[in-house]
């Protein structure tokens, strides 16, 4: 792999991370969810307006690999890990564990003192080697179609510190 550059979003980034996010799903996703769920979680036509707003109010930490964007990772100011992408061709080769990294840094510096995320069943793995243990079990519905995921939690602090 060539040079992987982690970076701050740029609003141009906004249609090649909305084209990362439903091409994961659409594929990825496929491995641990229904064709009937996967698109009740990222429906088709892909609505980039509506994902444009959405990265503008939590702007991503984006990789980009010879000028593209590869993957991303979102913070909220509570905390919240929104959403982790790596485009399919490009996964399992670290690019998510340097996404986070960054992340965890950036929230150390914010002084969030602790992480939680909502995974996926593709995703939870992950994030348990990044340190987070589930917290619950969460169902929703959405479209119709019962969706599985887990509320997981990373403290940021280390134990006997004050």
């Amino acid at each position: 792999m060539t040079h992987l550059h982690i970076r701050p979003y740029r609003e141009q980034d906004a249609r090649a991370l909305t084209d990362i996010f439903y091409d994961t799903i659409h594929h990825t996703g496929l491995a641990h969810y229904t064709h009937a769920q996967v698109n009740a979680w990222a429906p088709l036509p892909k609505e980039y307006h509506r994902w444009q707003q959405r990265l503008a109010l939590w702007p991503p930490i984006v990789a980009e690999l010879d000028g593209r964007a590869v993957g991303f990772i979102t913070l909220t100011p509570s905390g919240h890990i929104e959403w982790t992408y790596t485009h399919r061709n490009y996964q399992r080769r670290g690019i998510a564990s340097r996404l986070y990294r960054r992340l965890e840094e950036q929230a150390r510096q914010l002084g969030i003192t602790s992480l939680t995320v909502d995974a996926s069943r593709f995703a939870r793995p992950f994030f348990e080697k990044q340190g987070f243990a589930v917290v619950r079990e969460n169902r929703t519905i959405r479209a119709g179609e019962k969706l599985q995921n887990w509320h997981m939690a990373k403290p940021l602090f280390e134990k006997g510190a004050s």
